[in-house]
Formats: C-alpha cells, sequence, structure tokens
C-alpha cells in the first residue's frame, strides 16, 4: 500500500513538472547588443550628437527587433580626443557588454585603436563616421557607412581644374589621417587637371588659431584655396576667413563638406555663400527619402538640430546591421553578419548607395553643392553630381 502511495505521488510530481515545462514560456534570447562609441563631449561632439539622434530615429521608425531578436544600443562617450580611451571602452563592449557589433568612432585615431580589438573578437565593427582611405585595412571585420576623404574630395580636384577662374591654389589641411589624404587627392586631380598649387599648409588638431595660416594664404592670392577641417571647427575657420577678407581678395574658398557642416551652417553668417563644396550627403538634397528624414530628424530634436552628413552614417549604418540581421539570421556569429553585409545595397536619404563586397566600403554618389538662401536659410545647394564614387585611395 505504502508502495502504491508512492508511485502515484512520484507520478503526480512528474505530471506537475512536466505541466510547469509545457507552460512556461522558452527562454527569451539574449539582446543583441550594438556598442556605439562616439565622441558626445568635447569639440567633436557634434559628430557623437548627430549619430546618436539618427540610431535613435532610425529604431524610432523600424522598432527594436528584428526577427524576435532585441535591438539594444550601449552608448559611450569616448571624448574624441585619446584613442587609448576608444580602445578600453571597446575592449569593456565585448569583454563585459557582450556586445554583438561595435559601432561610431568619430575621427580617424579612435577606429585605428579600436580595429584590434574588433579582430580579435572576430565583432563587426561599422565605421559611422572616420574617413581616412586605409581604415577598413586595419581589421577585416571593419565596414564603413560614412565616407573617405579621398573620395569625396577627387571630384572637387576635377571640377576646381575644370574651372576656368581657378588656375592657382592653396591647400590647407588639419594635421592627421583624412587630412593628409584630402591634401594629396586634391592636389593630384587638380595638377593632374593643368592646375598649379603655390603652398600646401596644415593646421593642428587640437585648439587650431587658423589666423596666421589664412594671412599666408591671403598673401600668396591664389585664385582659391582648398580647405579641410573635421566636423566641428568649421564655424571658427569661416569667421577667421571673413576677418581676413579672403573673398574680396578674390580668393574662392573650397572643400570637403566637413567646413560648411549642415548642423552648423544655420549659425554661421553670410560669410558661408558662395563657398562650393564636395560632399556625398547635404540637408538640401532634393529626394522624397530625403525630405522625410529631415522632417522626421529634426522634429525628433524639437527643431534643434539640422541632420548632417555625420547623421546619414549613423543611419545607413542602423539600416546596415537590421538588414544583415535579418539576412543572417537572429542567431548570427559575427563572420555571418560580415557576410551578409558585404555587397548589400539600398537607398539611403543621400541617395543610392551599396557595400563594396571587396574593399567594405561604401560606394556613393558625390554632390558639388554651393552655399545658398533657400527661404531664408543657409544651405549646401547640389548643382553637379558624380554617381557611384568608389573610394580611389591615395
Amino acid at each position: 500500500m505504502k508502495h502504491l502511495i508512492k508511485t502515484v505521488l512520484a507520478s503526480a510530481c512528474l505530471a506537475t513538472a512536466a505541466a510547469s515545462l509545457v507552460a512556461a514560456p522558452a527562454a527569451a534570447a539574449e539582446p543583441f547588443k550594438i556598442g556605439l562609441i562616439v565622441p558626445m563631449t568635447g569639440p567633436f561632439a557634434s559628430t557623437g550628437k548627430q549619430i546618436d539622434t539618427a540610431v535613435k530615429l532610425y529604431m524610432q521608425q523600424h522598432g527594436d527587433m528584428v526577427d524576435g531578436r532585441k535591438i539594444e544600443v550601449i552608448l559611450r562617450d569616448d571624448g574624441g580626443l585619446a584613442p587609448e580611451t576608444t580602445k578600453r571602452i571597446a575592449q569593456e563592449m565585448v569583454v563585459q557588454d557582450k556586445v554583438n557589433v561595435l559601432a561610431g568612432f568619430g575621427l580617424t585615431p579612435l577606429a585605428f585603436a579600436a580595429a584590434p580589438v574588433a579582430t580579435q573578437a572576430k565583432v563587426p565593427m561599422v565605421v559611422m563616421a572616420a574617413a581616412t582611405s586605409s581604415i577598413v585595412k586595419k581589421s577585416p571585420y571593419i565596414v564603413r557607412t560614412s565616407q573617405t576623404l579621398p573620395q569625396v574630395t577627387a571630384p572637387l580636384g576635377d571640377w576646381a581644374a575644370k574651372n576656368p577662374k581657378i588656375k592657382t591654389a592653396i591647400t590647407l589641411i588639419t594635421d592627421y589621417g583624412p587630412g593628409h589624404d584630402a591634401e594629396k587627392v586634391f592636389i593630384k586631380h587638380f595638377t593632374d587637371g593643368g592646375g598649379k598649387i603655390l603652398e600646401s599648409i596644415r593646421v593642428p588638431l587640437q585648439n587650431p588659431d587658423f589666423g596666421p595660416f589664412l594671412q599666408r594664404v591671403r598673401d600668396a592670392k591664389p585664385n582659391a584655396v582648398f580647405v579641410f577641417v573635421p566636423s566641428g571647427p568649421g564655424s571658427a575657420l569661416m569667421k577667421q576667413f571673413a576677418e581676413k577678407h579672403l573673398t574680396d581678395a578674390g580668393i574662392q574658398l573650397i572643400g570637403t563638406g566637413d567646413v560648411l557642416d549642415d548642423d552648423l551652417l544655420p549659425s554661421m553668417g553670410n560669410e558661408a555663400l558662395g563657398v562650393v563644396t564636395s560632399q556625398h550627403y547635404s540637408a538640401a538634397h532634393k529626394s522624397p527619402e530625403n525630405k522625410a528624414y529631415v522632417a522626421a530628424f529634426e522634429k525628433l530634436t524639437n527643431n534643434k538640430m539640422r541632420p548632417n552628413f555625420m547623421s546619414v552614417g549613423g543611419y545607413d549604418g542602423m539600416h546596415l546591421i537590421y538588414a544583415a540581421l535579418k539576412k543572417a539570421g537572429p542567431d548570427a556569429t559575427g563572420d555571418q553578419l560580415l557576410a551578409a553585409m558585404k555587397g548589400m545595397s539600398w537607398t539611403s536619404p543621400r541617395g543610392p548607395v551599396s557595400i563594396d563586397p571587396e574593399t567594405r566600403d561604401i560606394v556613393q554618389n558625390i554632390y558639388i553643392r554651393k552655399a545658398e538662401k533657400v527661404d531664408g536659410q543657409i544651405y549646401n545647394v547640389e548643382f553637379e553630381t558624380v554617381p557611384n564614387v568608389k573610394d580611389p585611395g591615395v
């Protein structure tokens, strides 16, 4: 009898346990984590804030789930100036936070610092801002959704060489990787087209005072000065350019779009008018996708920010991650995600873009623009398009 009772009780316990297992939901998959490392403070904070806003906008529009996997973004501020800080944050994100993708990277030295971390951890690293040509070579896990300086600069060098008013030029660039790329590529394309370079000037990355360098430009009297500065210091350069009366001296300012960053352009005065730049994005780009993007971006920031070229690097970076995860599956490894990213193409607010499957770099249109007033505000108005430009290297 006792044996019978024990058997019945044991059977009942097993049945209860089995029922509870059936009723219990399957354990939820771990969130898919994106470690976003950008400068949210310091002289390059504009870059971080633009990318962070674009990331938030993309998630607002497309949700935080991909094929049942929750997407979680972990934002960290690296200050923009110390590569060792960026590397440490990347290591912490990989080891402690167990991120599936690293993303962001406001400047070239910071991307260089994080590259070995991505390689060792076999984690895709989506570069949303930094623009030196060689970045993608630093790790087989790097994919770029921003630009390269040679890619943006070469079309402007060709345009300047064809301009009958520009026979001579001076290059004035920030003294680090992207600036060196821009300087070399502009000189090659401008001189190959018959132009003459009078002088090449380099300005410190940190705390630049452009005044003495612009005075050298004025004294040399070129037809044009080609400028590259990273996103942020353009306002100071434009102010000092006006103070030195270079436009009155007949010197045309041309440069990559960083100098007339859309985010900073509303705060610049009329000194920006007439400046010709080349870039892969303008808030004034005429397409339905961009019109919707600008409106949504400005609404999200209560009309306090206008989206710039850094923002589309972040927005498209999120698109690339979402699309790769959907293609490779919610449990994809880093290598599977990377394979899914290669060769991907889509329509961005900036126009048609794709990821070169061989180089993992972005292919995109480059636009030549002129700063003009539109409805009382200054915008970079595109007047020439060079389609499907790959990074030409240096």
